[in-house]
């Protein structure tokens, strides 16, 4: 079994608990996944599969949407409702408020990273530091925050205020972090109470299985060829695939950067890429 399958993750679970149960199910270990959601998040993860394991990073996309549910009022350690209260200001904000708040926010920023996060500081997560109570110095990242609507209604839920929002942003940006930042400029502290990916580059909500559709068999799987559609695609002569098979170094045979190398009959049988003139083995199927 060779392709992917796009998972819509119910919440509560971790992106490996999914993976796990994926692999159980169809049998087999070779399952990835090539973009973390937080166990509180739901919603579109991508599962490379078999020999799809060896585009993972060709499919690692650097544009993520999602929906989140924002708190505004208080804001906790894990930057989530799941997290113990460390800040809380009760103030009354507007929708005016929160639509001049949130253009603020489009475009390039920086954005320090929660310390509730798999990054590592010498070769430690930062998660196992916070765990410790031990205190390190946040790494700041310059993101792309591409668009960013407020999508609902405000509304006030136990003293705090609540909206949701949808935003596409670069790879890397955590929504947590923006939230908090959000938060701060209503001059008060922003929590995330739900959210929920509908897009991975060319992958989509609509797109997505539950764990129970592939329990029961219902579901898509992508083949390695429809996945990378984005990438040129070769067919070869017998003379060429033998070469090709082999992992030789030839002479420049196709004109974009890289390109799916498939033979006649249409089977995926490597990646190879143009450098200086010689086009080399990227990924062998």
């Amino acid at each position: 079994m060779n392709g992917v399958i796009v998972i819509d993750k119910d919440k509560g679970c971790t992106s490996r608990d999914v993976v796990n149960k994926v692999g159980k199910i169809l049998g087999t270990k070779k399952v990835g996944h090539t973009g973390t959601l937080d166990p509180i998040a739901t919603g579109v993860l991508v599962l490379p599969i078999g020999k799809a394991l060896k585009i993972s990073e060709l499919i690692v996309s650097e544009d993520k949407e999602y929906i989140a549910r924002v708190i505004i009022g208080y804001e906790t350690d894990t930057l989530d409702v799941t997290g113990e209260k460390t800040h809380e200001k009760k103030i009354k904000i507007t929708r005016d408020d929160v639509l001049k708040v949130l253009d603020r926010f489009k475009g390039k920023i920086k954005q320090q990273v929660p310390k509730y996060a798999a990054v590592k500081i010498n070769g430690k997560k930062l998660y196992e530091y916070a765990r410790e109570g031990i205190d390190v110095e946040l790494p700041v990242r310059e993101v792309e925050i591409y668009e960013l609507e407020l999508i609902s209604e405000i509304k006030e839920v136990d003293g705090y205020y609540e909206f949701e929002m949808k935003t596409l942003v670069s790879k890397g940006t955590y929504i947590r972090s923006l939230i908090r930042d959000i938060g701060n400029s209503l001059g008060s502290y922003g929590t995330m109470k739900e959210l929920r990916r509908i897009k991975q580059g060319n992958f989509t909500i609509d797109m997505a299985y539950k764990i129970s559709d592939i329990e029961k068999g219902n579901y898509k799987l992508l083949a390695i060829d429809e996945v990378l559609r984005d990438l040129p695609q070769v067919v070869v002569d017998d003379e060429l695939l033998f070469k090709i098979k082999n992992g030789v170094v030839l002479d420049k045979f196709f004109n974009s950067d890289m390109a799916l190398i498939k033979d006649k009959m249409g089977n995926c049988i490597a990646i190879y890429q143009n450098v200086c003139d010689k086009a080399k083995v990227f990924k062998m199927f």
